[in-house]
């Protein structure tokens, strides 16, 4: 496996793990200091840099009172269009 099939690859779950910890994080209202909110803090400083452009040209669709986030998905596409090629 090369060096980028696995930055690749660790991306792929960081992004899966911080779309699980939004869900804990939103709903269990954890405080700041929480180690669970520590990581999700953590792993949203990298991510949500790589997702800024994709929700500028996709902005979240609303759905009456919220809004559906489309970005992820768009990444992992593009995540796994790229593992493909490397592999």
């Amino acid at each position: 496996m090369s060096l980028l099939a696995l930055l690749l690859t660790v991306a792929y779950w960081a992004l899966i793990v911080w779309i699980i910890l939004s869900y804990v994080v939103g709903f269990g209202r954890l405080p700041w200091g929480h180690p669970v909110r520590r990581v999700f803090d953590g792993l949203a400083s990298v991510i949500n840099p790589v997702l800024a452009p994709i929700r500028r040209v996709l902005p979240p669709l609303r759905l009456g009172g919220m809004a559906l986030d489309l970005s992820p998905l768009v990444l992992f596409f593009a995540i796994a269009i790229l593992r493909n090629l490397v592999a």
